[in-house]
């Protein structure tokens, strides 16, 4: 199988510059990305790519056994990493994409050299001494608008995910990017993300470890954060003067610089 074809991968950037992967979270794609690229791009290699039954990926490769687990997605990563030969990568990963690099670094520790974590949450659903922010039968009122009407669902969450209700364009685009996807696949991701729990593997990370997260974010909130910073032995964070999930398109100034300083932290 063509691996660049089927996860549409996207190479940019100094081809003798360190390595950065760029991976999205859920119901989105690489565009989203698009505000960090042109930050690294002077001196780092760029990869980008959407995970299979996202964007511009092959769709056909789809398959809900293998997508049910983050395991799967953590599988396309490293195939990725694999087909470019890719080794010490820095792994910038959105939401549920933080943890699949957690799983891709634990699985290839050769592969991924570091990792980013956007807005991550190892857990969202709370339990006894932690707080992920929803209880399990919000998951399942989350879970069960998704598969009865995927678009109705979008265009009332993704502004909400978003936030920045004064920058309506914001979750306008969001919302877009999710009605793009398709439900089914959609569906499967969801509940691949909203029902996980990677706590226990935040523990075994170790590799130099950034956490970024927004200084107001309803999905993942400031608590959540500074869980993961104190699961991963040694990591950074960094509180960003954002609102919403996706600081990387509502603040991108904040989120580039404090990414770029990692990155030179590295050297």
């Amino acid at each position: 199988m063509d691996i660049r074809r089927r996860n549409n991968v996207t190479v940019t950037g100094d081809p003798r510059g360190p390595v950065v992967v760029l991976a999205h979270g859920f119901g989105c794609d690489q565009n989203m990305w698009r505000l960090t690229v042109p930050a690294l791009a002077d001196d780092h290699r760029v990869v980008l790519f959407d995970y299979v039954g996202s964007g511009r990926s092959d769709l056909s490769a789809f398959s809900e056994e293998r997508y049910s687990s983050l395991d799967g997605y953590a599988r396309d990563v490293l195939e990725v990493c694999e087909a470019l030969d890719l080794r010490d990568a820095v792994f910038v990963g959105h939401s549920v994409s933080a943890m699949i690099g957690v799983l891709a670094a634990g699985l290839a520790p050769e592969r991924i050299g570091a990792l980013v974590m956007v807005a991550p949450s190892p857990r969202y659903v709370d339990d006894e001494g932690y707080r992920g922010g929803f209880s399990a039968a919000d998951i399942d009122e989350l879970l069960g608008s998704l598969e009865s009407n995927y678009l109705g669902w979008s265009q009332a969450t993704a502004p909400m995910i978003m936030g920045n209700a004064d920058r309506p364009e914001l979750g306008e685009e969001l919302t877009d990017s999710f009605c793009a996807t398709d439900p089914e696949m959609a569906r499967v991701f969801a509940r691949t993300t909203f029902l996980s729990d990677s706590r226990d593997d935040l523990k075994g990370v170790r590799v130099p470890t950034l956490v970024l997260q927004s200084a107001q974010d309803v999905i993942a909130s400031p608590e959540v954060g500074a869980h993961v910073h104190r699961a991963v032995p040694g990591s950074q964070l960094v509180v960003l003067d954002a609102t919403g999930h996706c600081p990387h398109l509502s603040a991108p100034d904040a989120t580039n610089a404090a990414i770029t300083a990692f990155l030179r932290s590295l050297r």
